[in-house]
């Protein structure tokens, strides 16, 4: 099931409509639609999150990874999980925190090559 599928599919059990999530997740109705009909298909990390909240659910399940939960839940730690979460609230993308991790190992490699 795509994002948008299940994005619906929650808002419509929990009662909502298309005007009144959008409303409580603070993102616009347009917006929302075209992501429940499959025509928006890479919404960032942190409208994901903020769709997430009022639906009462997580990323990993909007995004598919509910299978993978339990393995992210035993390799995080409280303290990393507020960490993602600040980071994602805050506005990281995947990309940037990909660049990040990348620098991170060329740090490492200058150090290296200084030994």
């Amino acid at each position: 099931m795509m994002i948008g599928e299940k994005i619906k599919q929650l808002r419509e059990e929990k009662g909502y409509s298309l005007t009144e999530l959008a409303r409580l997740a603070d993102v616009s109705k347009s917006y929302l639609s075209l992501l429940e009909r499959g025509m928006q298909t890479n919404p960032s990390l942190q409208l994901i999150q903020k769709i997430a909240l009022p639906l009462e659910t997580s990323i990993e399940y909007l995004l598919g990874y509910q299978h993978e939960l339990e393995y992210i839940e035993f390799k995080l730690d409280k303290e990393w999980k507020s960490l993602i979460q600040q980071a994602i609230e805050n506005g990281l993308e995947k990309q940037d925190f990909k660049e990040y991790l990348n620098f991170l190992k060329f740090q490492e490699w200058m150090r290296e090559q200084n030994k």
